[in-house]
């Protein structure tokens, strides 16, 4: 689902003059030569690598990850980034299906999140999709918390030291965005969720709210 990854970050960024280069994490390691010139970092990913379990592709993932961190460029995370980010800069990730969220779901913003310059301009309520089942326990240290949901408490966090955001919901998709996405995998999403995939998709909602984060990130975070 890469291709339809990049087309929902380029739909997001709409308005945005944006050519977006793709680096694979599982190919080699990321080092600060790569990103010279480059003005805006996005992570995405696929829930077949999990940050909980890891693997022998992890380490070399978890140390790009620390390069994108180090240089301090405006760097937004989503799902799969949002997991990886935490675990590489010393926050904690499990896999608890007991917290999977699969659909559309409402996110509330905490008071950080309220107080803000990105997410400040969201409801303090609003709906989101995701599809997760690895969970951020805990934070990487120098961190706050933006936004939780009724399952899972850590659904978004900053840096406090560098403009990297990080949500676990995909502010990237909207509906037809997370059917399309969903539907490479049915069998997993009735397994998860215990429902066909078809009953799962008929529920999502539209998510403008959150949709238009990632455009207002970079409107603040990117220099041009």
């Amino acid at each position: 689902m890469s291709d339809h990854e990049l087309v929902s970050f380029e739909r997001c960024l709409y308005g945005q003059p944006a050519r977006i280069e793709v680096f694979d994490l599982l190919d080699r390691p990321l080092v600060p030569a790569d990103l010279a010139g480059v003005e805006l970092i996005l992570l995405g990913g696929s829930g077949s690598y999990s940050a909980a379990s890891g693997g022998p592709w992890f380490e070399t993932a978890v140390r790009s990850l620390r390069v994108a961190h180090a240089s301090s460029i405006p760097t937004f995370a989503s799902c799969w980034g949002f997991q990886g980010m935490a675990a590489a800069m010393g926050g904690v990730v499990v896999n608890d299906r007991s917290r999977a969220e699969i659909g559309t779901y409402e996110v509330e913003l905490t008071d950080a999140g309220r107080a803000d310059a990105v997410f400040g301009a969201l409801p303090s309520r609003f709906k989101a999709q995701m599809g997760h089942e690895d969970v951020v326990e805990t934070l990487p240290p120098g961190t706050t918390l933006l936004a939780s949901s009724p399952l899972v408490v850590n659904q978004a966090y900053r840096f406090d030291d560098r403009p990297v955001y990080c949500t676990q919901f995909h502010p990237e998709l909207d509906a037809d965005g997370m059917r399309s996405r969903l539907s490479a995998y049915p069998h997993y999403v009735e397994e998860v969720v215990g429902a066909p995939y078809e009953e799962v998709a008929a529920r999502f909602e539209e998510t403008t709210a959150a949709n238009g984060l990632l455009q207002r990130f970079v409107e603040l975070c990117v220099v041009r």
